[in-house]
This record gives structure tokens, C-alpha cells and sequence, in this order.
């Protein structure tokens, strides 16, 4: 595909899944990296006619338009970990994720030693003052290491410490607004401070890997936090006389919920359940892919610690927890769509427009609508992957 700043381009004959509603047979057009158009294939005429020197147009053939994936939640793909805190790597995962529906992505840390987080931070900033060719990396998603030791899952026990402000302020004062989200154990000594000074950041604060109970969640929903990470792993379950973590987090209208669907973190009526509780805008998809995510099975690391993969599922050697996925964005839509029953643009709000929502970008992402970025997704009609482009731009090369 060009990149000619000239070209518009123009899909036809696609069913083109906006906000509030869906347009049939609909057109959608852009030019510069923006949405210039959507609506009948009729009604583009002037707007084509007005703009470009050159219209690439392309048929969709009946298929559904959508706009590009948003990942809060990913550890890697493809052989490579942001943990890894390379070029190289950076390139390789938001390759392998770009090309399978990503348009924008979160890089996602696991908890480890304070210089391995920072080394990370320092990588991303840089690399996204680089081309980034494939899936844009938004900022950091930091995983820990202030968790909860009986929840630690994946995650290395030995790195897993109580707050420290002091390493934040840093990582704040030196990279203004590359943190994200943080994911936190809200019942550790320090986690109420801690939420509230991400509070005033404007960074996400997100419980995980944590043992707290229904009313410990609700108190910190109080003082600032907004979010759950993977919903019913690695926190305390629900039970009919003790709700826990998970009965705050489906009850709480303060709070949105992430969701691992690939068919072995959470049965598919416990998803359907969740969508039922949460309102519609609170529901977020994300892979929680690692680094083999892409590959064959066998053997892994994650934070240090060594993972096996077989039929697909990542768990520790030791224990046997799930570590982590090998999932890509893509999938979980179908999962979502095909074994929750859920509809296609129910799955498109919780895999684009709700995590723009969470990260305070839905003027820009998360929707296909005049004037945004245009990234978008094409898929056939039983939803199988054709093109992706990234702010305007093809890059489905070798899918």
C-alpha cells in the first residue's frame, strides 16, 4: 500500500462497525492518518472528488470494518518479552501483534527488580521516539511488583515488595506520562497512598495479583482505583458469603474489568456473566500474551521463571499456574463472538473503544468515526483477518 500523503484510501461494500450504530454496504475514507469519510458508497463521491490526487479503493466484499485492537495488557509475542528492552524486540512483538489486529498496545512489565522495570521505561520511551512501523506503543503497563505473595502467579516472588514512591516519582519525573496503568495488591501496607498519588498522576490505578477482600476493593475504589486486571485470575474468588475480589470488582460501577478470552483462563459462562454485570463501557479484551505467543510449543521464560507450553497453554513448571498467554487479539474477538455469543459489535467496544476510554484517548482511538485516527481493521465475513492499517498506513504484510 502507499504512503503518500496524497492517497486517499477508500474501502467499499463493508459492514462498518461505528459507536451506535453499523452501516451495511457502508464506505469508509482516509487520508493524512484521518478518517475523512464514512457513510454510503454514493456519498463519498464529493469527498473523494475533493480530496487526494490519487483514491486507492478497495472492496471489502462484505466484510466487517472495524477499528484497530487496543492491548492494555501484553506481555510479548513472537520470541521476544518487553522485559527484553530492545529495539529488536520492540519491533518483533508489535510486528507480530500489529499483524494480527493491534493497533495500539500498552508495553506490559512483570515484577522484577527495580533496575530491570526502569531499563523497560527507558526502552519504550525511546522507541517511541523511533518510526514505530507496526503497533504503536501508547506507554507502560506496569505488573507489580507491589502484589500480593499469595497471588503471585506468574510472577516472581522474590521481586514482589511493598510500595516505593520514590522509585515512581522518578520514573514519573523523568518520563511525564509514560506510565499508564499500574496494577497493584490494594490489602499491601502503602497501597492507599500509593492510589492516590496515581490519582493525581492520571495514571491508572488497576487491582491484581492480590488477596483483598470485597471491602478492602471498595474502600480502595474510594481513594482512586479504577481497574482490574484479568479478571478472576490471580485474585481472591467470589463465594456466596464472602464475594471477595472478584464480587467487588463485578459490583462496583467505579471499576472496569479486564478479561483473558481464550478459553482456558475463565469458562466462557463466567464471561458471559461478567458482560452481564458490567456495564457495557467497563468490559476490556486483552491477550496477557508473553513471548510465546506465535510460537510452537515447549519450553519458555517469564520474569525469570520457567514455563511450559502444551496445546497452546502457558503454565510455570513449578506449580503449574497459568502463565500468562499465548493469545493474540484477534482470537479472543472470535472467542468472544463464537463461543460467548456475544455480538460482534459488543466485542468491538471492549476490544477498541473501551481501553481508549480507560486511557483517556476515545477523542482519538478506539472508534471509527470522521477525524480520528485511521486505524482499522478489515475482516471477512465469517471474521477471519484481511488488512490492517495503522494510522492510515497497511501493515498486514505476511499475515
Amino acid at each position: 500500500m502507499s504512503t503518500n500523503p496524497a492517497v486517499m484510501t477508500v474501502v467499499n461494500n463493508g459492514t462498518i462497525v461505528m459507536d451506535n450504530n453499523t452501516i451495511k454496504a457502508g464506505t469508509i475514507a482516509w487520508q493524512d492518518e484521518r478518517i475523512v469519510y464514512i457513510g454510503s458508497r454514493e456519498g463519498a463521491a464529493e469527498i473523494i472528488a475533493s480530496k487526494g490526487t490519487y483514491v486507492e479503493e478497495i472492496d471489502a466484499h462484505g466484510g466487517w470494518v472495524l477499528p484497530g485492537f487496543i492491548d492494555v495488557h501484553v506481555h510479548g509475542g513472537y520470541g521476544h518479552d518487553f522485559m527484553d528492552a530492545t529495539w529488536e524486540a520492540y519491533d518483533a512483538i508489535t510486528q507480530f501483534h500489529g499483524q494480527r489486529g493491534t493497533t495500539t498496545m500498552l508495553a506490559t512489565t512483570v515484577t522484577a527488580s527495580h533496575d530491570a522495570i526502569g531499563k523497560v521505561i527507558r526502552a519504550v520511551a525511546a522507541y517511541q521516539n523511533g518510526e514505530m512501523p507496526y503497533a504503536r506503543l501508547l506507554g507502560v503497563h506496569l505488573e507489580g511488583p507491589f502484589i500480593s505473595l499469595r497471588w503471585s502467579g506468574a510472577q516472581d516472588p522474590k521481586h514482589i515488595v511493598a510500595p516505593k514512591m520514590e522509585w515512581l516519582e522518578k520514573w514519573v519525573s523523568d518520563y511525564p506520562g509514560l506510565i499508564r496503568i499500574l496494577t497493584l495488591a490494594p490489602e499491601i501496607e502503602g497501597a492507599t497512598a500509593l492510589i492516590t498519588w496515581l490519582k493525581d498522576q492520571k495514571i491508572v490505578s488497576a487491582c491484581g495479583h492480590t488477596d483483598a477482600t470485597y471491602e478492602c476493593i471498595n474502600e480502595a475504589a474510594d481513594y482512586g482505583l479504577t481497574h482490574a486486571v484479568h479478571t478472576f485470575n490471580a485474585m481472591r474468588g467470589f463465594h456466596h458469603r464472602n464475594p471477595g475480589t472478584v464480587g467487588a470488582v463485578l459490583s462496583h460501577n467505579g471499576i472496569s474489568a479486564e478479561i483473558i478470552a481464550d478459553g482456558h483462563h475463565v469458562h466462557p459462562v463466567c464471561i458471559r456473566l461478567l458482560t452481564k454485570l458490567k456495564r457495557s463501557d467497563q468490559v476490556i479484551l486483552i491477550t496477557d500474551a508473553i513471548s510465546a505467543a506465535g510460537l510452537s510449543d515447549g519450553s519458555y521464560h517469564i520474569a525469570g521463571l520457567d514455563v511450559n507450553v502444551q496445546n497452546g497453554i502457558s503454565r510455570l513448571k513449578e506449580g503449574g499456574n497459568l502463565s500468562g498467554s499465548t493469545l493474540t487479539m484477534i482470537e479472543a474477538f472470535r472467542y468472544m463472538v463464537q463461543e460467548v455469543g456475544l455480538t460482534i459489535a459488543q466485542v468491538s467496544r471492549f476490544a477498541s473503544g473501551n481501553p481508549a476510554k480507560l486511557l483517556g484517548l476515545e477523542s482519538e482511538l478506539g472508534s471509527l468515526a470522521y477525524g480520528k485516527k485511521a486505524n482499522v481493521l478489515l475482516l471477512s465475513p465469517d471474521l477471519e483477518l484481511q488488512v490492517v492499517w495503522v494510522h492510515g498506513r497497511s501493515i498486514n504484510e505476511a499475515i
